[in-house]
């Protein structure tokens, strides 16, 4: 295929896939409104997602688009896989059900751990002088112990939908545990305990299991237990880049742990304000990260393959241009619009003005991260083509040490916003640790990529000072309600982009030519 169609092609995906994921994104986000207006920042939902996290390392970070199982299903498959339009051959399903058996076998014994055991796990996130918090977390995690053994299965899925270039369920079916939180809120119009909501967690993910099932059975994946796993020679291969990954990206959900641990010390509903802080920032930055690095890193995988060297400096520098590019508009967004935002998504029922602002200053520290945050899962998946997940998890275990450090230092002063400062500085620095380090594998040109940020940036604050000038402004002569709230963040949306696309005109920043060009193409084709 020539780069002009693979091009093309990475771009038709890229939409749909951004397309998908919004929806998928809009239906967390209602989750949020309705979880926020039930149970606002307390003890319960502190409880609830302090519980979840157990769950959440398996269903979105080890199982979900992005994590170890995805990504190693997607390096090994996309090579031993012959003819993608045919029937896998009887060694890629022997490799499919060899895996998926043991995933169940290993999980289903922390899944039972979780249930049998739930007051000791959470006793280690948890501080001891939060008795009250810790028992309602252990009751919680109790409830949503099956998603464990769910997630594993949903890894494997994942990776091979995607392998396949089936993009749609991927992206679209995490949305079943945001709308079985809903539909159980809105039945039983909550509770005190939290227990409708961990119950429509765990079969939101059920529902999300069942949506991927008959997809992946389709593609001629359909599964029989397999317990070799000794003698096969690509389950081999696959646990070899499994388990380094499996383990980074334990090591890095670590930091969520520690992040917890100094939390559960803090104000009641800090955790909860963190955690709708980080999902607000990641409705749009993982839309854009899913959206070009999902079609991308197969390619990756292939072009590795094939020793493309120069297929894979392109694509990797023109990926990671655009999201810093995209990347940098949503960081002023956010920055100018955030709290107004905030108060029309959130407060309500039982979520108060106190709790918008706490929302809104961890929001803000967190925001800062969006640069660094793309190039290092660029960079991650660019490691993971190299079947090289060894040097991200020993970074992330320098991180982990980090964390504990600037958590020290940070939290006593700043409290929960001391949590959001340390984030940030970690993130940056295994960027760039990723970046150096990367260049052991291939040279990318950074010279080139670098002078992009720099107008990238000069164009970014532009805008922001005209987008700030104007919320001022506005705030100076209209007063607040609902409707004019809306107005405004329309208003500020729009002329800020439309300033932000202009400098980027006049700077001559590629990655909006490359845009121009192809619009203007389509346009003469129709």
């Amino acid at each position: 295929m020539s780069e002009t169609k693979s091009g093309q092609s990475l771009l038709r995906a890229a939409w749909w896939i951004a397309v998908i994921i919004f929806l998928s994104k809009v239906a967390g986000f209602l989750r949020d409104i309705v979880v926020a207006n039930y149970y606002g920042a307390g003890m319960v939902s502190d409880a609830y997602f302090f519980a979840y996290q157990i769950p959440a390392l398996v269903i979105v970070i080890l199982g979900g688009v992005g994590g170890p199982f995805h990504s190693a299903t997607v390096a090994v498959f996309s090579k031993i896989v012959k003819d993608f339009s045919k029937k896998p051959e009887p060694e890629v399903k022997k490799l499919f059900n060899t895996f998926e058996t043991f995933s169940i076998l290993i999980f289903l014994i922390l899944s039972l751990l979780c249930f049998f055991f739930p007051k000791q796990i959470m006793s280690i996130i948890i501080n001891a002088d939060a008795p009250e918090l810790l028992n309602l977390a252990a009751y919680h995690l109790k409830i949503m112990s099956p998603m464990l053994v769910m997630g594993s299965v949903l890894g494997l899925y994942y990776g091979i939908l995607v392998t396949y270039k089936r993009f749609l369920l991927p992206n679209i079916s995490p949305s079943m545990v945001s709308f079985g939180i809903i539909a159980a809120l809105l039945i039983t119009k909550g509770d005190s305990s939290g227990f409708y909501l961990a119950a429509g967690t765990t079969f939101g993910c059920f529902l999300q299991l069942i949506l991927q099932s008959p997809a992946v059975r389709s593609i001629g994946y359909g599964f029989r237990p397999s317990f070799d796993f000794l003698h096969n020679k690509n389950f081999n291969e696959l646990l070899e880049l499994l388990f380094p990954a499996f383990l980074s990206s334990t090591i890095g959900q670590l930091g969520v742990y520690v992040d917890m641990f100094f939390s559960s010390g803090l104000k009641e509903g800090a955790w909860t304000a963190f955690g709708f802080a980080n999902r607000i920032f990641q409705f749009p930055v993982g839309l854009l990260l899913s959206a070009i690095l999902v079609p991308l890193f197969p390619l990756f995988s292939r072009l590795v393959a094939q020793k493309d060297e120069d297929g894979v400096r392109h694509y990797f520098t023109k990926g990671v241009g655009s999201l810093i590019f995209a990347g940098s508009y949503l960081m002023i967004l956010i920055f100018i619009v955030r709290t107004d935002a905030i108060r029309l998504a959130l407060e309500r029922g039982a979520f108060s003005s106190e709790a918008t602002l706490m929302v809104s200053e961890i929001l803000f520290f967190i925001t800062l991260s969006i640069i660094p945050y793309v190039f290092r899962d660029s960079a991650t998946r660019l490691f993971y083509s190299f079947n090289d997940s060894k040097t991200p998890f020993y970074i992330a275990i320098a991180c982990i040490g980090l964390k504990v450090i600037l958590n020290s230092i940070l939290v006593k002063p700043f409290g929960i916003n001391g949590i959001a400062v340390s984030t940030t500085l970690i993130t940056a620095f295994n960027a760039i640790s990723l970046g150096l380090l990367l260049r052991k594998k291939i040279s990318i040109g950074y010279r080139k990529l670098t002078y992009n940020v720099f107008k990238i940036l000069i164009a970014a604050l532009i805008a922001f000072l005209a987008g700030d000038a104007l919320s001022v402004l506005w705030d100076k002569f209209v007063s607040w309600n609902l409707v004019h709230g809306v107005i405004k963040l329309t208003v500020i949306m729009v002329s800020t982009l439309v300033v932000y696309l202009a400098a980027s005109l006049i700077l001559r920043i590629e990655y909006l030519k490359d845009l121009k060009d192809r619009i203007e193409a389509k346009w003469k084709r129709a």
